[in-house]
């Protein structure tokens, strides 16, 4: 990619995570999770075109918006290392299990390479519960997102030619219909109101 393709990457990843973090209810100190494809970012079949001169492109668009607003970045290796994590050891909580490995461009992929190279005390955990989430290039994200998750519509629905997906979370609905909930600020913003 030249110089002008990244800029462009870097400014779509960067306006996606601002849209999310708009819509989703999130505290200093949550984990936002992404999956990233940076093959399918480059038109390529997830696994097969790897770059992380792509990679490194997003998670510079990404992470401004993230600590501006006090939060982690949660970057899902692939399934070579079975989705695990990467993330700063400060966000890593006593219920978080770590694991032992670096990843590499082949096994682990190429954003969770840029992400360990990135942070400043960077581990590998194999699973987190974040508060919202993008997922570049159908990585499949959701195991890794709070209940319940609730699907976020962005204004983008690609970067570069990976399809997106985004997700807040909130807390379930329980107690049935003579329950009382607490104010939701986003039920009028896509979920009608309606309790599920």
């Amino acid at each position: 990619m030249n110089e002008e393709q990244l800029a462009a990457i870097r400014q779509q990843s960067r306006q996606a995570m601002e849209e999310l973090l708009a819509a989703a209810d999130t505290a200093p100190g949550d984990i936002v999770v992404v999956g990233c494809s940076s093959s399918e970012i480059l038109g390529e079949h997830i696994g097969h075109g790897s770059s992380f001169e792509t990679a490194q492109a997003v998670l510079e668009g990404l992470l401004p918006p993230l600590k501006e607003k006090g939060l982690y970045l949660a970057a899902q290796c692939c399934e070579h290392l079975n989705r695990s994590l990467i993330l700063e050891r400060a966000a890593v909580t006593q219920w978080e299990q770590l694991v032992n490995v670096v990843p590499q461009p082949k096994a682990g992929g190429s954003f969770a390479t840029a992400a360990w190279q990135a942070f400043r005390e960077p581990c590998a955990v194999c699973q987190v519960s974040a508060a919202a989430g993008l997922d570049i290039g159908d990585t499949l994200i959701g195991m890794h997102l709070r209940r319940v998750a609730v699907p976020v519509r962005l204004s983008l629905s690609a970067i570069g030619q990976a399809h997106l997906t985004a997700a807040r979370t909130r807390p379930p609905y329980v107690g049935g219909a003579r329950a009382i909930y607490a104010a939701d600020r986003h039920s009028q913003q896509g979920e009608g109101g309606a309790q599920a």
